[in-house]
């Protein structure tokens, strides 16, 4: 069945389209939220207003309540003594009484409905303040979208291409994979198997040499045979470490490391290699040490192998939060920015790192060497 072309124009249509549906909203939020900072503002003056009128007839009713009581007094005494006073005495002191009475009524009447009104004004204003806040907070979240939407999605393409070139990369794990095994197999074949059975044939020559040419020949036979047997020994055993070196689980990342770099040193007589330690040495779980011990291989083999690199340097350094490795050479390097549909390795590299959720980092100029970073957390493992 072939393979159906994703359509980018008709995404990028979709796009703007969402794009401008969320611009829209954003301004249609901010336009709410200005408005809500003009009638805080409005409410905020008359509030203001009114809790001076609040104290105003506060100081007005308490003066009433002073002068109320003492025409109470008056009209009391003027009833006791009605006799003593004239009729327009009488009237006059009931009714000032009875008007200063009314007048501390309707201010009391007053001040209440002053009282409800800066209440009311109080609530109203803590409704917009939260209004205001959502908006701001709205309109910051429909941002981040926009920034989302014209940024990381404008980038689709990228990550669909990306998306090919890991399905591209799993593919070349399983080629690498058989061809790991056909490696593996040339090798033992023409390895240790290829001397396992020339000292098969040998030790059946070692009798008969002892019987026609004496004991010393047959003797100096048997050496060759067993320098021959600890050859096919340390083939096997090369080839067991290729796989996955004993000593990692023994011994740890950073003695492994150690090894290994002078055994690849041995067989490279043409570069140096220099390893630092730094901090405490401490084992780490296993798929940490495994990975980490990969990454620098990976790292140097692509040193040797593509870059022709004559000084190899990698340095580790594990600290309470953080485990650092730096590979650098000063081999042929490479431009980090060109795509290279080979560069499976790094792809890999790449992997193993996000799996351990740590970062890396290759910086590398043609004829300059490259340096590689890697740096991963360890603080959940303390």
């Amino acid at each position: 069945m072939a393979k159906k072309k994703f359509d980018t124009k008709t995404l990028d249509f979709i796009l703007g389209k969402m794009i401008d549906t969320v611009g829209n909203s954003k301004d249609e939020i901010f336009r709410i939220g200005e408005q809500c900072r003009k009638d805080y503002d409005s409410l905020t003056d008359e509030l203001k207003e009114v809790k001076g009128l609040v104290i105003q007839v506060i100081d007005e009713g308490d003066k009433l309540e002073v002068n109320t009581r003492f025409a109470r007094k008056r009209l009391s005494e003027v009833s006791k003594h009605f006799n003593d006073y004239t009729e327009s005495e009488v009237r006059e002191a009931y009714e000032k009484a009875h008007q200063l009475q009314m007048d501390l009524t309707m201010n009391r009447q007053m001040e209440k409905s002053l009282r409800d009104r800066r209440d009311d004004i109080e609530r109203r204003l803590l409704g917009l303040t939260e209004t205001i806040e959502r908006a701001e907070h709205l309109v910051s979240q429909i941002t981040v979208v926009m920034n989302y939407l014209m940024s990381d999605l404008k980038q689709v393409g990228e990550a669909l291409e990306d998306a090919q070139l890991k399905q591209d990369f799993g593919l070349k794990i399983i080629e690498a994979q058989e061809e790991e095994r056909k490696r593996l197999s040339r090798e033992i074949h023409d390895g240790p198997a290829q001397m396992m059975a020339n000292v098969m044939m040998r030790s059946d020559l070692i009798e008969k040499i002892y019987k026609e040419r004496g004991a010393d020949e047959a003797i100096t036979e048997i050496r060759s045979v067993k320098k021959m047997v600890r050859n096919a020994l340390y083939e096997v055993r090369r080839i067991i470490y290729d796989l996955r070196p004993m000593a990692l689980d023994d011994l740890g990342l950073v003695p492994t490391l150690k090894k290994y770099l002078q055994t690849i040193e041995e067989y490279h007589k043409e570069t140096n290699i220099y390893f630092t330690s730094i901090g405490e040495n401490r084992r780490l779980p296993t798929k940490y040490e495994v990975a980490l011990f990969r990454l620098v291989q990976e790292s140097v083999t692509n040193a040797l192998k593509h870059a022709a690199a004559r000084e190899i340097q990698v340095k580790i350094e594990l600290s309470k939060a953080n485990i650092t490795v730096v590979i650098k050479d000063d081999g042929k390097g490479f431009d980090v920015g060109e795509k290279n549909p080979e560069s499976f390795g790094i792809i890999g590299m790449r992997e193993r790192v996000e799996l351990l959720e740590g970062e890396m980092s290759i910086d590398s100029k043609l004829g300059r060497g490259t340096i590689v970073l890697i740096q991963v957390p360890i603080t959940n493992l303390i």
